[in-house]
C-alpha cells in the first residue's frame, strides 16, 4: 500500500458533483492498494501516519504529529499511485488492486484510522472521478511504502 501524504492548511473533494469532504489543516492522503497489500500493511501505515511528525511546533521544528497539532485527515482512493511507466508513453495500471480487493483494504485502512485518531477523518468516494483541491503547506510531501519500509 502506498501513501502521498501532503501537509495541508486545507483540502477538499467534489464527487460527482458533491462536496464529500473538507478539512482545515491537517493531511491530505492519496492511498493506493496493489494486489498484495494485507492486513499488516494497513496497520503498519496507520500507526506511521498517525505517529509521523511533520507539524511544527513552538520552535518552527516538525515535531508534533497530527493528533498534536490538532489537525484532521482528508483520505482520498486512488490506484495512479501503482503506475507503471516502465515501457512507453501510457502508463499501466495491472499493479493496482481490482475494487473487489481495494475496496475492503482501504475500508480497513479507514477503520484503522478511526481507532487511532481523534480528530476529524474525511473520504472521497472509492472509484469515482474526484476534483481534489488543496492548499499544500510548507510545501511538506512525504511518501510511504508499506512495501519499502523506509
Amino acid at each position: 500500500m502506498r501513501l502521498l501524504i501532503q501537509r495541508v492548511s486545507q483540502a477538499s473533494v467534489v464527487a460527482n458533483g458533491q462536496l464529500t469532504g473538507h478539512i482545515s489543516r491537517g493531511l491530505l492522503v492519496l492511498a493506493g492498494i496493489t494486489h498484495t497489500d494485507t492486513a499488516e500493511d494497513i496497520e503498519w501505515l496507520c500507526q506511521k501516519l498517525v505517529q509521523l511528525r511533520i507539524f511544527s511546533d513552538a520552535e518552527g521544528k516538525m515535531n508534533l504529529s497530527i493528533e498534536e497539532a490538532g489537525g484532521d485527515i482528508l483520505v482520498i482512493s486512488q490506484f495512479t499511485l501503482h503506475a507503471s511507466t516502465r515501457k512507453g508513453n501510457r502508463p499501466s495500471y495491472t499493479a493496482a488492486a481490482p475494487p473487489e480487493v481495494a475496496i475492503p483494504l482501504y475500508e480497513q485502512f479507514l477503520q484503522c484510522l478511526q481507532d487511532r485518531f481523534t480528530g476529524k477523518i474525511a473520504t472521497g468516494v472509492f472509484g469515482a472521478h474526484m476534483q481534489v483541491s488543496l492548499v499544500n503547506d510548507g510545501p511538506v510531501t512525504i511518501w510511504l511504502d508499506s512495501h519499502q519500509k523506509e
